[in-house]
């Protein structure tokens, strides 16, 4: 809204080159909500998670992974992820985990020691990495 032969008269408590700069003022990038939700938990902010029943049991059994181990974890989850798989059975070195493939969660971990006399139920697969 334009005032002849005023330079800052004010209409509203708005002054006429505030409205100037606000118009000058390039777009700035949106992200949508949308976009924001798929980020969340994607491979690179978190490669593996640990449900809370996961860490007692790795605690519980003293199974300590390393970071080569998730590592190879994280890539046996993506593998699996693309056969189609749900729920697999991740065997890394000595220890056996129980996985859901889409939250990328390991929902239980067992040593190999101790995996001889135990079924492992609910799953449609197994990586062995």
């Amino acid at each position: 809204m334009m005032i002849p032969n005023m330079h800052l008269a004010k209409v509203g408590g708005v002054t006429e080159s505030t409205l100037r700069k606000q118009e000058s003022v390039p777009a700035q990038p949106t992200t949508s909500f949308r976009d924001i939700l798929g980020n969340i938990g994607s491979k690179t902010d978190t490669p593996v998670q640990f449900s809370k029943h996961a860490a007692l049991r790795l605690n519980d059994r003293n199974i300590n992974l390393t970071g080569e181990q998730i590592n190879r974890v994280a890539d046996g989850i993506g593998k699996a992820n693309e056969k189609g798989i749900r729920d697999s059975l991740v065997l890394v070195d000595n220890v056996a985990l129980v996985v859901n493939v889409k939250s990328r969660t390991v929902i239980t971990a067992v040593p190999q020691t101790q995996a001889q006399d135990n079924i492992f139920s609910n799953i449609d697969g197994a990586v062995i990495v």
